[in-house]
């Protein structure tokens, strides 16, 4: 089939390989415009611009979806359809519809459960044991439209969200290209999702990166695995904030041989550069693997412990 792939960032470029190399023809790659990035904040091309080009595909980077002129530009493609991976913005009905089969979406979660724009990061915070990727026709409400494809994949007891997005967008590569297949055998069928049940997944922030200690041990340990690598989450020590990763809840058994254990949740229990560092929440505590101070590099704890970056009976907030 004649295809226009819709994509931004590092999650889609297994699923424009995937589309390729089943043979199907690259009419125009759409991706967000470069944008700004490093420390000198010149304009930087997405990771599907860098991999269009180097295919030799013809790339578009409106500023805007909905200005006429692209809008006409797509609609002279003569696609037979659109396949949009995480492109990130909205698209219209026009644009929607404009391939002659409609468009098709990969979206990292079960629907209806998890739609919008993280869904990734919200099944790891919010203690999801499992999620999935859905293929689903687009609509122009948002990822409410019939479901084509699905499979579900356990979430790991210590998986970060950049590992889970990392492996749901192959799973999303194969689901997608098995859906086209089915699409051209004219084999697909499609079901409504139960819009009552449907569950939303806002973008990740600051705001909604930052640790509340007086939960329990375990969804404080999901949100940490939840917001990495990006935006990571974060307390306050000392006035500074402090990012934290990789965390591990301490079992049962040896919460006894912590000093005053859920006196106050954020708590330092133990900032042993051997035993490492080691936090109280509103139930249980946590020892935290690595961490990041403002401008620096992520290390190990107990590397920054060595420093002194922190004692027991310091209060995260």
């Amino acid at each position: 089939m004649r295809l226009i792939f819709w994509g931004t960032p590092a999650f889609a470029l297994p699923a424009l390989r995937a589309v390729a190399d089943a043979g199907h023809q690259i009419a125009a790659v759409v991706t967000r415009p470069d944008r700004p990035a490093g420390r000198g904040r010149k304009p930087k091309p997405s990771p599907v611009r860098t991999l269009a080009e180097e295919c030799g595909y013809r790339v578009l980077a409106p500023n805007s979806t909905r200005d006429p002129d692209f809008v006409e530009e797509v609609r002279g493609l003569g696609a037979d359809a659109s396949v949009v991976v995480a492109y990130g913005q909205f698209l219209s009905n026009v644009l929607i519809e404009a391939p002659e089969r409609g468009s098709l979406n990969v979206h990292p979660s079960l629907l209806p459960a998890l739609r919008g724009a993280a869904p990734i990061n919200w099944a790891i915070a919010r203690g999801f044991d499992t999620t999935g990727v859905t293929i689903m026709r687009m609509v122009q409400a948002m990822d409410a439209g019939p479901i084509l494809a699905q499979t579900m994949v356990p979430i790991g007891a210590t998986e970060t969200a950049a590992v889970l997005s990392r492996r749901l967008s192959e799973l999303g590569a194969e689901l997608l290209a098995d859906t086209l297949a089915r699409m051209e055998r004219g084999a697909l069928r499609e079901v409504e999702q139960d819009h009552e049940a449907a569950t939303f997944a806002p973008k990740v922030d600051r705001g909604s990166a930052r640790i509340d200690w007086s939960r329990s041990a375990r969804r404080v340990s999901c949100l940490i695995r939840a917001m990495d690598e990006a935006p990571g989450a974060w307390s306050v020590l000392n006035g500074t904030p402090l990012k934290l990763y990789a965390p591990e809840v301490v079992p049962e058994t040896r919460l006894g041989d912590l000093r005053g254990v859920g006196t106050s949740p954020g708590e330092v229990l133990g900032a042993d550069p051997k035993g490492g560092l080691v936090v109280a929440a509103g139930d249980g505590a946590l020892r935290i693997g690595e961490v990041q101070q403002p401008g620096r590099r992520r290390i190990a704890a107990e590397a920054w412990l060595c420093g002194r970056g922190a004692r027991v009976g310091d209060v995260l907030s």
